[in-house]
């Protein structure tokens, strides 16, 4: 198994999965995005890994537009070197449009996040030595004004087999990847991890999610994050 056919699984398992309003509209850029998402895979996740990072979700300026976990456009195309096709979600709301590498704005938790990572080590061969990044569920979720909605704030039955089929998948790519620790960036995904990882050989942890809407990231993320790393016995 690869984490690419544990993701094409991911996609059978969600794509019959219907979500009541407010949500109105469900992205899933592993289906039209999968060109670079996989390109991402084949060239970053080969070899066992010391540190997965796991997010929650897809950002709509990030991976929602070029399929890579926290893939602010600027990050991707210029450190990372990604660069494929990507077309659009069959259900597309007006407000929410998926350009891909050409959409103007910027994912601030990928440019955060991407950033940390070239600062600590420079080339993308560096950092994915030692670490890989992936997303706790695929789905981008909103409502019909464009307004993002996370996966935690979905009603229980949702929100129950959704998560039955993330932390399969998540678990999956545990066990090929096997870390030592893997870090939730941000609260939910360590929850998350914790549940879907239980009896696993493997630390958990946690770093502060990289969001502009929290205080706290908004005063030194990057430090914040090699220090929470480094609470956790990763060294840099």
């Amino acid at each position: 198994m690869t984490l690419a056919t544990v993701a094409q699984d991911l996609v059978k398992a969600l794509a019959p999965q219907k979500f009541a309003p407010p949500v109105t509209h469900v992205y899933n850029p592993l289906e039209y995005a999968w060109a670079p998402h996989e390109q991402y895979l084949s060239r970053f996740s080969g070899g066992t890994k010391e540190v997965v990072l796991v997010g929650m979700n897809p950002g709509p300026y990030g991976m929602a537009q070029t399929g890579v976990p926290f893939g602010e456009i600027a990050a991707v195309r210029e450190w990372l070197a990604i660069d494929a096709p990507i077309g659009r979600p069959k259900r597309e709301n007006p407000a929410r449009k998926i350009v891909g590498m050409a959409c103007a704005r910027s994912e601030v938790s990928g440019a955060r996040l991407w950033g940390w990572a070239r600062a600590a080590f420079e080339t993308p061969e560096r950092f994915f030595a030692r670490f890989f990044v992936l997303n706790y569920c695929p789905l981008v979720f909103m409502e019909e004004s464009g307004r993002n909605f996370t996966p935690d704030k979905l009603p229980a039955a949702e929100r129950e087999r959704l998560f039955k089929a993330c932390d399969r998948a998540l678990r999956e790519s545990v066990e090929i990847l096997k870390p030592k620790v893997v870090v939730g960036v941000g609260v939910f995904a360590a929850d998350r991890a914790r549940a879907a990882l239980a009896g696993l050989d493997v630390r958990i942890g946690s770093v502060l999610h990289p969001s502009p809407a929290s205080p706290l990231a908004n005063k030194g993320w990057a430090e914040q994050a090699t220090a929470g790393l480094r609470a956790l016995d990763i060294k840099l």
